[in-house]
């Protein structure tokens, strides 16, 4: 008989779960902790989803996504499609986005359909292919493109808004392949909609039909915890917000991963507040982090300190992530 095999959990060791993806390239999103929940950050070559509702920083978790991009692979190409009419450059630029180096698109040729999407993805993909250099494809939003039967049809005319979820399997299912070959991410930015009638399952859901639930690799929703406001002078004002993210599908790492961190306005993701709390959950933070005065530091040791602090929450989740595995292998090989 058989005997069963069992699996290396120790951790000190390095497991198949929580070994670094070889084969894969991550983009990070800014925020340690959620960049382990992904598996290591947006992995490039594939399609990654980020649903919302409003003022969960969305497009703010997009603009940090490309900042590292350039950050990761300088010689790289960003484009970023802004379909909602509200992108805000000056604000896009002080969380750190290289304008000069992002393609925005032509404004007399605006994105506003999944055709347009179709073909303007398509010649962006072309590119990297002739040129082998990795890419980072921004869509902001699925939600404000419409198909082009429904720009055609009559404002009174019924809808339901299948031709556009046809359109998005059509070429979701054409660019999966070319976007691993080019090394090219495509972030979709993905808003809530109510599931009316819905007495079972869940309760919200995006437009687009169910493409994305089949094609990303990743899929991510935020959630809006709390309005952090602080006062000056008697004076109370908003400074940020708490997020909550939850991995619903991940094809490159273990899904349904939450993090919670904090975004603050013209600044981005706490990334070193997010990465201190988790430790501390965890009981698992050094003395060393514990006595430092992040205000007071310079903004060198900062640096080298969040860096520092970094490696240590991506090795504390490794371990953590390897007490969870199974003990023992279900189909072990037969030994003589």
């Amino acid at each position: 008989m058989a005997k069963r095999t069992r699996l290396k959990v120790d951790e000190s060791e390095e497991t198949i779960y929580t070994a670094p993806k070889t084969k894969l390239e991550f983009v990070s999103t800014g925020c340690t902790i959620l960049d382990c929940t992904l598996g290591g950050g947006f992995a490039l070559g594939r399609i990654a989803n980020v649903v919302g509702d409003k003022s969960t920083s969305k497009t703010s978790l997009a603009t940090e996504t490309v900042v590292n991009f350039f950050r990761q692979y300088p010689d790289g190409h960003a484009f970023y499609r802004e379909t909602e009419f509200a992108f805000d450059t000056s604000y896009a630029e002080a969380l750190g986005m290289p304008l000069d180096r992002v393609e925005f698109g032509d404004p007399e040729k605006l994105v506003v359909t999944v055709e347009d999407f179709a073909r303007d993805l398509g010649a962006f993909v072309h590119k990297r292919l002739s040129d082998g250099k990795p890419g980072i494809y921004v869509l902001d939003s699925l939600d404000a493109l419409s198909d082009e039967a429904e720009m055609e049809r009559d404002i009174g005319e019924g809808s339901y808004g299948t031709k556009k979820a046809a359109k998005m399997s059509e070429l979701l299912r054409i660019a999966a392949s070319k976007l691993e070959r080019s090394r090219t991410l495509l972030l979709i930015i993905s808003q809530v909609r109510e599931n009316i009638g819905a007495m079972f399952g869940e309760k919200y859901r995006r437009s687009g039909g169910k493409a994305l639930d089949f094609y990303a690799s990743q899929v991510i929703w935020l959630s809006h915890m709390k309005t952090l406001t602080k006062t000056i002078k008697k004076v109370v004002r908003p400074y940020g917000i708490v997020v909550k993210s939850k991995c619903k599908k991940n094809k490159v790492a273990p899904p349904m991963r939450e993090a919670t961190w904090e975004f603050h306005y013209m600044y981005g993701t706490e990334d070193v507040l997010a990465s201190v709390s988790w430790l501390e959950e965890v009981d698992r933070l050094p003395e060393k982090f514990q006595k430092i005065d992040w205000v007071k530091v310079s903004d060198a040791e900062y640096n080298m300190l969040r860096e520092e602090l970094a490696n240590e929450v991506k090795t504390v989740w490794k371990e953590v992530e390897s007490t969870f595995l199974p003990k023992r292998s279900k189909y072990g090989k037969s030994e003589e």
